[in-house]
């Protein structure tokens, strides 16, 4: 085995394929381990096939920098060499989906349901940039603990800008839409199809077509519609079913048009009474879709909404709580998901907050841990996002930039009801 590629270390082999293989390797300049992904000219047997992989390697280094979403693998370098071109992505240590995929061994359906969720806010985040996946299958989403998950393998995707041609013939056939198979022109709704392959394959443990061979899939996959998900297992709820078959529809008018609503439908499924398992944790699509909801967040990207959910606990409080108390240091801050909250000052009321609203954050605002100026209890059951301010604190600048630009905001706006109700003394 090398020992170092470019001026990375070599660390052990990942994994082989016929023209490439993928190393953990060191990065000593920046002390982080990272895969490398290279491919060799001497094991290329044809002109097309050098072409090909050329074309492959050149459109995912392309992306290097530029796909910077937390259920994305990053790419962080590209070299094209003579004997040797490779890239250098972020490591994942979790491997794939591919071991959910058999009967013996499925993820509980509400896992499944989070899992895809962020496969379609990763790959809307790809949609908004010009980018189409085309070849979405379980080898290619990598899973970090319970739901969290990485997409890779962008070399076949499909870029909106330049002057890049449609390649045929690339992607793996179980997984390909109907028109990625007839060969039409591509958008994003060919990912949308073979996530939901993806999705029916995690909930079966097996695929929609079963076929001895390419050509008996590929006249399936465009003539003949798959039995529910529910008819392999029973405990599949009805919403899910209708999920999945929406996804995979030959007809793109008749398929999601767009990745917010195959989200919206998951979600939604998740906070159902068939799979919602009751307990105090908040599922992190509901934890996604709520701050997307939020005037606060307005301006937040996605990447920065999920930031928000690392740093942050969520917490289901019962009437009567009290959160905050005068006096007490002010080491967090607090924004209000669901139910209302008063706020008093030596018992008598300040102030009722109401979902959207955020409180105790002058403590994070006036960074000198100042105590605590009123008391802030629960008027009904409620949910709050709680986040510390050492830990926003330690957050990417373009998440506390945020921040800072949503409390001006909001207390530009207090500021101005305030003078409203002076005005009219």
């Amino acid at each position: 085995m090398i020992d170092h590629i470019g001026k990375y270390a070599v660390r052990s082999l990942l994994g082989e394929g016929a023209t490439s293989e993928v190393y953990l390797c060191h990065d000593t300049f920046n002390d982080r381990d990272v895969a490398v992904k290279a491919v060799f000219a001497n094991r290329l047997k044809d002109a097309d096939g050098v072409n090909l992989t050329r074309k492959l390697f050149i459109t995912e280094a392309s992306l290097a920098g530029k796909l910077q979403h937390p259920h994305i693998v990053q790419i962080y370098d590209a070299v094209v060499g003579d004997d040797m071109s490779y890239i250098v992505m972020e490591y994942v240590n979790g491997g794939t989906l591919e071991r959910f995929c058999n009967a013996q061994k499925l993820l509980p359906i509400d896992k499944v349901v989070e899992i895809v969720f962020k496969c379609t806010r990763a790959l809307d985040f790809a949609h908004k940039l010009g980018i189409t996946h085309r070849d979405i299958k379980p080898a290619n989403i990598l899973l970090t603990g319970e739901t969290d998950i990485k997409i890779s393998d962008f070399g076949a995707a499909l870029l909106a800008t330049g002057d890049q041609t449609q390649v045929a013939g690339i992607g793996s056939p179980a997984y390909m839409s109907p028109q990625q198979i007839k060969e039409h022109p591509l958008n994003h709704q060919t990912d949308i199809y073979s996530l939901g392959v993806v999705m029916y394959q995690l909930l079966t443990g097996q695929l929609p077509f079963q076929a001895s061979n390419n050509f008996s899939m590929m006249y399936q996959i465009t003539n003949v519609e798959p039995p529910l998900p529910s008819s392999f297992r029973k405990e599949i709820p009805l919403s899910v079913d209708k999920i999945v078959r929406k996804a995979m529809q030959k007809d793109l008018e008749r398929r999601y048009q767009t990745w917010g609503e195959f989200s919206f439908d998951l979600a939604e499924a998740f906070r159902s009474e068939q799979l919602s398992n009751r307990s105090q944790e908040v599922a992190d699509s509901e934890k996604f879709n709520t701050m997307r909801a939020m005037p606060f967040f307005n301006d937040f990207s996605d990447a920065e909404l999920w930031e928000v959910m690392r740093i942050s606990s969520w917490e289901n409080l019962p009437t009567d709580t009290v959160i905050m108390q005068d006096g007490d240091p002010g080491d967090f801050f607090c924004i209000l998901a669901l139910g209302e909250v008063k706020v008093t000052k030596r018992k008598k009321l300040l102030n009722v907050l109401t979902p959207g609203e955020c409180f105790g954050e002058m403590a994070y605002l006036s960074k000198t841990g100042n105590e605590r100026g009123a008391d802030v209890a629960t008027l009904c059951d409620s949910r709050i996002i709680r986040i510390r301010t050492e830990d926003l604190d330690r957050a990417s600048d373009a998440c506390r930039h945020r921040f800072d630009r949503a409390f001006m905001s909001m207390l530009v706006e207090r500021l101005s009801l305030a003078n409203t109700r002076l005005t009219a003394v």
